[in-house]
C-alpha cells in the first residue's frame, strides 16, 4: 500500500519544481495559487490568480487557455502544488512547474507579496446578499465602500436615494440642501420624520443614514447650490452626483460643473404622476443642455409646490437613480447613458427615449458658448 509521503515523493519526481528565485525569473508565466480562500486572503504572489485545488480541473482553462504557456503552481509549502502540477500535465499543459517550498519559502526569501484588502466579518455579514451576486461580490462591495457620491437635495428624490445608497454601503455620501423639514415634506420625503420637524434637512437625513448604516461617512452642506459655492463643494472629490434638485437653476449649475469636471450625473425629476431618469456621463453621452439648452421662462415653469406630486413617485424615481448610481460606482451593467427613462405612474408605463449628444450643445458641444457658471433666477418653490 502506498503512503501519502511515498505518493508525494513519486509525484515530485514526475514534475518540474522551481525554487523561489528561479521561478521569479520565469518569463511570461501564469501563476496559479491553489490554496484555500482563507490562505489567499492572508497574502499571495503579485499577479497570481486564485484557483483552489478542489476547482483546478474545472476552472484552469478559464485562466490559462494556452496550454503551451508556462504555468507556475504554488500552495503553502509545495505539496498541494505538486499534485496540481501533475494534474495539469495530464490535462495537456506543456510547461508546468511547482513552486518548491511554496508561499512560505517565497516569503522567507524576502520576495514581494500582495496583502489583499478584504471585508471584515461584520461587513461580510451586512453585505452578504451583495457578495452572493457574481457581478458585485467582494471586489464590487469594496468599490462601493470606497465611493463618494454627492446628493443634490435631501427632499423627495434625495430621501430614498440617501437611504438606499447608505444601505448598499456607499462609503461617503454628501448632501447639499438649505431647507428645513416641515410637515408637507412627510408625504414623500422618507428620510425625515415627526421627530425632525424644524431641523435642517441635511441633519435629519444624516441622522437617518447613520441610524441605518454606521459604515457611511456623511458630509453635509447646509446651503443652496450657487455658482459661488459649487466648485468648493465639488473640490471635496466626488465620484458622481445624484441630482435630486427640483428647480432649473440648480440643474443647470450641476450639469455645467459636471461637464467641466468630468463627473457623471444621475438625473431624476418628478411632477404630479410623471418621472424621468437618465445618466449624463461627460464625453460618453449627452448632457442636460443637449436636451434643454436653456431653461424656460419663469412664467412658463410649473411650480413644484402648486403642481403637486404623488407621494410614492419620488420613491420610485429616487430608487431608480440609486440603481444607476450603484452600477456606476461598482462599474457593472449598462447605465442609462444616452437613454431617458420616462415613467407614467398613473398608467404604470415606462417608456425609453434615446437621446444623443448635440454637436451644437452650448456646454458639451464642439464649440461651447457657455464657459462660465450662470445663476438663473430661482423660480420653482419646494
Amino acid at each position: 500500500m502506498t503512503t501519502y509521503r511515498e505518493l508525494l515523493q513519486r509525484t515530485k519526481g514526475e514534475i518540474s519544481e522551481l525554487d523561489a528565485k528561479t521561478a521569479k525569473e520565469t518569463p511570461e508565466g501564469i501563476w496559479v495559487d491553489v490554496r484555500e480562500a482563507d490562505e489567499w486572503q492572508e497574502g499571495h504572489l503579485p499577479g497570481a490568480v486564485h484557483v483552489p485545488r478542489g476547482y483546478l480541473e474545472s476552472r484552469i482553462e478559464g485562466v490559462a487557455a494556452d496550454k503551451t504557456q508556462p504555468v507556475i503552481v504554488y500552495c503553502a509549502v509545495g505539496n498541494r502544488s505538486a499534485f496540481a502540477a501533475k494534474t495539469l500535465q495530464e490535462l495537456g499543459y506543456e510547461h508546468v512547474h511547482s513552486l518548491a517550498g511554496g508561499f512560505t519559502d517565497w516569503k522567507r526569501n524576502g520576495l514581494e507579496i500582495v496583502l489583499p484588502r478584504t471585508l471584515s466579518p461584520e461587513k461580510r455579514t451586512r453585505y452578504s446578499r451583495h457578495l452572493l451576486i457574481p457581478e458585485i461580490g467582494e471586489e464590487g462591495q469594496l468599490k462601493l465602500l470606497d465611493s463618494k457620491i454627492l446628493l443634490i437635495g435631501a427632499g423627495g428624490l434625495g430621501s430614498p436615494a440617501s437611504l438606499y445608497l447608505a444601505a448598499a454601503g456607499i462609503g461617503t455620501i454628501g448632501i447639499v440642501d438649505a431647507d428645513i423639514v416641515d410637515e408637507t415634506n412627510l408625504q414623500r420625503q422618507i428620510a425625515h420624520s415627526l421627530d425632525t420637524l424644524g431641523t435642517p434637512k441635511v441633519d435629519s437625513a444624516k441622522r437617518a443614514i447613520e441610524a441605518l448604516n454606521p459604515d457611511v461617512n456623511v458630509v453635509t452642506y447646509r446651503e443652496r447650490l450657487t455658482s459661488e459655492n459649487i466648485d468648493r463643494i465639488l473640490d471635496d472629490g466626488w465620484d458622481l452626483i445624484v441630482d435630486g434638485a427640483d428647480n432649473f437653476p440648480t440643474r443647470y449649475l450641476v450639469n455645467d460643473a459636471s461637464v467641466w469636471r468630468n463627473i457623471p450625473v444621475v438625473h431624476g425629476s418628478i411632477y404630479r404622476f410623471e418621472g424621468q431618469v437618465t445618466v449624463f456621463k461627460p464625453h460618453e453621452g449627452p448632457c442636460y443642455r443637449c436636451l434643454f439648452p436653456e431653461p424656460p421662462p419663469p412664467e412658463l415653469a410649473p411650480s413644484c409646490a402648486e403642481g403637486g406630486v404623488l407621494g410614492v413617485l419620488p420613491g420610485i424615481v429616487g430608487t431608480l437613480q440609486t440603481n444607476e448610481a450603484i452600477k456606476l460606482a461598482a462599474q457593472i451593467g449598462e447605465p442609462l447613458v444616452g437613454r431617458l427613462l420616462l415613467l407614467d405612474a398613473l398608467a404604470t408605463e415606462f417608456t425609453e427615449v434615446k437621446i444623443e449628444r448635440r454637436a451644437d450643445c452650448p456646454v458639451c458641444g464642439d464649440h461651447p458658448t457657455i464657459t462660465e457658471y450662470i445663476d438663473y433666477v430661482e423660480f420653482c418653490a419646494k
